[in-house]
């Protein structure tokens, strides 16, 4: 039996009702029926309370360091938020500012966002693909992003937008299977 991959998906989201969510979930399902996995899901939203004091991992409360580990351990990290004056979420980079330089080393990051229009897309190459190559992660190369237009009301409602999924999950699977699940490309090449 295969073992199933652990993939945490964090969601940039700050509120509950999101596009952002949306977008995560058709991702996340995408994965889901790509592969074995177990999907672990963390919204800011939800983790504020628990990072949003926090200057330094050793701050955080139980929840928070949970978060942390989900993120760390993961064999895919799922990186999705929504765009806010031409960048992440503040509480999405914080969350990540909290991880130790080399905890994403060699790890698969499927990177996504969304916004009001198309004007916003080139977010990913400029604000997200720089922040995990800080941390030296392997970022898929076909990024996803939505337009507002790309969804009716909260239901995603776009055939070019399923493909780009489906296109980034294919990529992801790839460097999926050149690792064992637990397995760092980088570290273990070194």
């Amino acid at each position: 039996m295969t073992t199933p991959h652990r993939i945490t998906v964090v969601v940039g989201n700050t509120g509950e009702r999101s596009r952002t969510k949306v977008l995560a979930q058709a991702i996340a399902d995408a994965l889901s029926a790509a592969l074995p996995v177990t999907l672990q899901v963390l919204e800011i939203a939800k983790l504020a309370p628990h990072i949003g004091v926090a200057n330094a991992p050793q701050d955080l409360s139980p929840e928070g360091a949970a978060a942390l580990r989900a993120i760390e351990t993961a064999d895919l990290v799922v990186a999705v938020s929504p765009v806010y004056k031409g960048s992440y979420s503040g509480l999405f980079k914080h969350l990540f500012d909290l991880l130790s330089p080399d905890a994403l080393v060699g790890r698969p990051v499927l990177l996504a966002a969304n916004g009001g229009s198309d004007r916003h897309a080139l977010v990913v190459d400029h604000q997200l693909r720089p922040l995990f190559a800080f941390f030296r992660a392997l970022t898929v190369p076909s990024a996803v992003y939505a337009a507002a237009s790309d969804f009716d009301g909260y239901v995603l409602d776009s055939e070019a937008l399923r493909a780009r999924i489906d296109e980034a999950v294919l990529q992801a699977r790839l460097l999926l299977a050149a690792r064992t699940p637990g397995q760092s490309l980088l570290r273990e090449a070194a």
